[in-house]
């Protein structure tokens, strides 16, 4: 009797993305940009059109049927999210244009008005550019203090240095909860705990989280949580952030104007309850419904599945990229299982720009990132201006990695005849 062999998450879901059906320079597209944006699923895009095609109205101020269903829409996609990463409450959701915007928006509600001289901001050297940038503007206007926390041997978070770093001082830790550059899964739990027990503040930058690991914010207790929409399936101009309601409930609006207001007068005004406090003027209507959608289809594939999945992955990147002698890995290894990271590996070759590494494969549809990353401050400090990165989604295959690795080695081929050529 033969047996089935089961479809793996891949081959059931990649039909439902359009997208990824497609030839680019003559060849099928392999798309493992992952970490900078993810790819939509037919049901997002069918959100987005129903929106303008049938829906389209402004939100909570209209009384006809158009407004009444757009709002009802807009508001059921902030109940999706709420429940999608567990908050205790459906107003503990803002919704924002991207995770940068959400840092800002605790950068200047809470950073300008809580910190003072000599209080300390605690980040790591691997964070993204919209978590360092926004925390020097509020250190440069307060006079708080940024301090750092590096990188252990393995270029994963140095968590004995955090535990010397936190003490009596440290009023916010501001931290990603995976590194988009080297792929660690940082140990925030123990992170937030120790810091809650100096009484600072947590701020969790879940943009590479949100997409790849079940999420729990009430098991996390960070105090804020961010997230993009456009790397969870969403679209573009969407994020979320997650606080703790009292929190917010204490917070300053971050900016003024329609829809945050309760009555204006002249001289003063007064304003909604939450979270409406924090969402100013007309929102991104379809892209939070569409936002809504996205992670009803994560959540109808299974976090933990996708998680599964991308560790299986991971170890079946890792497992021929590492064969490869010219190529240098950052970030800490995986788990014999794929676990223990994220699904991406970003790498250098000697005497080969990443920027040219990712044209040539581009020319065999190849579509990998090179650069910094937003994270020009941690490529200092790895001695390298760009670095070439390859990122997976549960969308990826086994044969897509082939092809990356055969497109690889030939590309590796090709600079090495170039080199032999100018001895």
């Amino acid at each position: 009797m033969t047996v089935a062999q089961e479809l793996s998450l891949a081959a059931k879901v990649r039909a439902d993305f359009p997208i990824l059906h497609q030839e680019v320079n003559d060849h099928p597209l392999v798309y493992l940009d992952n970490a900078a944006t993810s790819q939509k699923p037919r049901a997002v895009l069918e959100a987005l059109n129903h929106y303008y095609q049938l829906d389209n109205a402004n939100v909570h101020r209209g009384i006809h049927a158009l407004s009444a269903r757009a709002t009802d829409a807009y508001e059921g996609a902030r109940d999706k999210v709420a429940a999608f990463v567990n908050a205790a409450s459906r107003d503990e959701i803002v919704f924002t244009r991207n995770a940068s915007e959400a840092i800002n928006l605790v950068a200047y509600s809470w950073g300008m008005s809580a910190l003072k001289p000599g209080d300390e901001i605690i980040l790591s050297v691997m964070e993204h550019h919209s978590n360092l940038v926004p925390w020097q503007f509020v250190a440069q206007r307060t006079g708080a203090v940024l301090k750092f926390v590096g990188l252990a041997e393995d270029h994963a978070f140095d968590l004995e240095q955090y535990r010397s770093l936190v003490g009596d001082k440290t009023r916010l830790v501001a931290v990603n909860h995976v590194s988009n550059a080297l792929g660690c899964i940082n140990p925030v739990e123990e992170i937030i705990a120790l810091a809650h027990r100096h009484g600072a503040k947590v701020l969790i930058d879940g943009c590479q989280s949100a997409p790849h690991l079940p999420l729990n914010m009430q098991a996390m207790d960070c105090d804020w949580f961010v997230a993009s929409g456009h790397k969870m399936c969403g679209p573009t101009g969407i994020g979320f952030l997650y606080g703790k309601l009292a929190l917010l409930q204490e917070m300053p609006p971050f900016l003024g104007g329609g829809e945050m207001i309760a009555d204006v007068y002249f001289d003063h005004s007064t304003y909604a309850d939450l979270p409406h406090k924090f969402e100013a003027g007309t929102p991104a209507i379809a892209e939070a419904i569409a936002l809504g959608a996205a992670v009803d289809y994560l959540a109808s594939v299974g976090m933990d599945k996708i998680a599964a999945y991308e560790h299986e992955l991971t170890a079946y990147l890792y497992k021929q990229i590492q064969a490869i002698p010219e190529i240098k890995l950052y970030g800490p290894n995986p788990k014999a299982d794929g676990s223990g990271r994220a699904a991406l590996a970003t790498f250098t070759i000697d005497g080969v720009h990443a920027q040219d590494l990712a044209t040539l494969l581009d020319q065999s549809g190849i579509a990998i990132r090179s650069g910094h990353h937003c994270t020009q401050p941690l490529h200092r400090l790895l001695g390298v201006d760009s670095t070439a990165r390859a990122s997976l989604y549960f969308y990826n295959t086994k044969a897509e990695i082939d092809a990356f690795i055969a497109a690889l080695k030939d590309t590796l081929e090709f600079f090495r005849g170039i080199f032999e050529d100018e001895d």
